[in-house]
């Protein structure tokens, strides 16, 4: 597994060639990548036991280690997702090619003709934990987007990760693209990934996916441009002017649907005005599913089972059953609390009333932000994008799910006959 031993060396040259792909990539054709990503999904269905035969390796190892059953899960590679890894590469391959689409061409006073292009980022780094389906995924959103990418899993799924590489290199070659548009990292030492967020010449841009710790360390280290969130956490407010029925729908599935995700509902602010009617009612729900109740004072003076919230709790993402909730005012204190607290991923707001949303529309400052739907919907699935390779809750370069355009970049065109500066 860490057989190399002149780390430096290796991902140097492993750049070189990224860097050598991308421009090949960048010139390939809408049909060419497809073929490639179609390729890819057969040659994943017709090793299918080689695949569950080298996952199993890594699932034995991750248990002689000791990892919990809710980790061994996502490592494990089972026939469903051997199936949802072959659709999602046969679904970007029907997605629509960004690349050279051109926009805004206007006429200039002096006849030339200005407009944007877009195009790929270059080479795309890709450092994540655990799940070995991001191995396909990731690849798939690179290459339809035409960038070359460098991957480096975790290494609790090594062998995982190496056999759907495999099958990722075959479709390129079968394509005629060039096998180094993507390269998964054949080491788990890591210095490596010291290295690769240190080589601007070579690698673009850094995404990472993971825990907190991973983001953090990235972040910190990259002299690389990093496109990330580090945070999840996410309010619903519910206004005075809600529907009841919509109010109690929105809060239970957002915060129940799943627990462990990062558009997970994890602070509940609801109006004094409706509280007394409301917070009941949503109480006995969440007891249904086992979610621990933390709240203000005022929230506890209505709800005899919850525990008094601290002050971390408003800054704290749970990925777990646990919930805290106050109670605010008016519309001026939701907001106010929301952009002090929230890690500006998602914050939604249920109302009948058409200003309140808009206000909340336009000062709440998260990279989505909803009106009477659930936080859950925060996924470039749901958003139409086709798939997403990440949620970025920075200001620059994509915000929200990065999907194939935040893959891409734009460059100026200028289209004249001859034309000169006077």
């Amino acid at each position: 597994m860490n057989s190399i031993t002149d780390i430096d060396s290796y991902m140097n040259e492993l750049g070189q060639r990224a860097r050598a792909a991308s421009r090949q990539l960048a010139a390939a054709a809408t049909a060419d990548k497809d073929r490639a990503l179609l390729a890819m999904a057969a040659d994943l269905d017709a090793h299918r036991a080689e695949l569950m035969a080298e996952n199993q390796k890594d699932l034995d190892a991750g248990a002689a280690k000791g990892l919990s059953e809710a980790l061994l899960d996502r490592l494990s590679l089972t026939p469903p997702r051997i199936d949802g890894m072959i659709e999602g590469l046969r679904q970007i391959a029907a997605l629509a090619d960004p690349i050279g689409e051109i926009f805004d061409l206007n006429y200039r006073p002096s006849g030339i003709q200005v407009g944007r292009m877009r195009v790929p980022l270059g080479v795309v780094g890709i450092i994540y934990e655990s799940r070995p389906n991001v191995t396909a995924d990731a690849a798939a959103l690179c290459l339809k987007s035409g960038n070359a990418t460098v991957l480096r899993g975790g290494s609790e799924a090594f062998h995982s990760n190496q056999a759907i590489a495999a099958c990722i290199q075959r479709g390129l070659q079968q394509a005629g693209l060039p096998t180094d548009a993507v390269q998964v990292l054949q080491t788990t030492d890591r210095a490596a990934v010291d290295l690769m967020i240190a080589l601007p010449e070579f690698i673009d841009v850094i995404i990472p996916r993971g825990g907190k710790g991973l983001i953090e360390r990235i972040s910190q280290g990259a002299r690389v441009p990093v496109i990330k969130h580090l945070d999840g956490i996410c309010h619903v407010y519910i206004d005075d002017q809600a529907d009841r029925d919509k109010a109690l729908l929105v809060a239970f599935n957002a915060k129940t649907q799943r627990f462990g995700t990062c558009n997970t509902l994890e602070t509940l602010l609801v109006a004094e005005a409706i509280a007394e009617r409301i917070l009941p009612q949503l109480a006995a729900l969440y007891r249904e599913k086992g979610v621990e109740l933390r709240g203000c004072p005022a929230t506890c003076n209505l709800l005899a089972d919850a525990i008094p919230a601290t002050a971390e709790d408003w800054d704290t993402e749970y990925l777990a059953p646990i919930l805290s909730i106050k109670v605010v005012k008016d519309l001026d204190q939701a907001i106010e609390h929301i952009n002090r607290h929230s890690s500006q991923h998602t914050d939604s707001i249920v109302t009948e009333n058409f200003s309140r949303a808009r206000r909340f529309l336009r000062e709440v400052d998260s990279s989505s932000v909803m009106v009477n739907a659930s936080t859950r919907f925060a996924d470039g699935f749901e958003y139409g994008l086709g798939a997403e390779i990440g949620i970025s809750t920075d200001k620059f370069h994509a915000r929200g799910p990065v999907g194939l355009e935040g893959l891409t970049s734009v460059k100026f065109i200028v289209l004249g006959d001859g034309h000169v500066r006077q």
